[in-house]
């Protein structure tokens, strides 16, 4: 694993710690069919935060451990941002991490 795959690594392991913090983190998967939404971000069935937690981590890890090329782009932030206005916990740092990753793959 070469030294921007450790960063990347490092960067899910970050947002998924924070997301434990602050109580963002659940213990149960939602339904299957909630899931298997088309819409971006399973908008129409989930929370972004359980976006987060139950298809974007996942399958981020799972392109970081079989070593597949990653995304071209990353905007979540900007959803980030607005539907964490809406979360009563303080969503600051897992921001500041979500914009690390944005950062960080546009780069790459």
């Amino acid at each position: 694993m070469n030294s921007e795959t450790h960063q990347l690594a490092d960067l899910l392991l970050a947002i998924e710690a924070e997301m434990h913090c602050i109580g963002l983190w659940e213990a149960s998967p939602p339904p299957e069919e909630a899931l298997s939404s088309l819409a971006p971000f399973c908008y129409d069935t989930l929370k972004f935060h359980q976006w987060l937690q139950w298809v974007f981590i996942p399958k981020t890890k799972t392109i970081v451990e079989i070593g597949e090329d990653w995304p071209s782009r990353s905007d979540i932030f900007p959803i980030a941002e607005h539907t964490f206005r809406e979360v009563d916990c303080d969503t600051g740092m897992l921001l500041v991490l979500i914009k690390q990753f944005d950062n960080f793959i546009n780069r790459c």
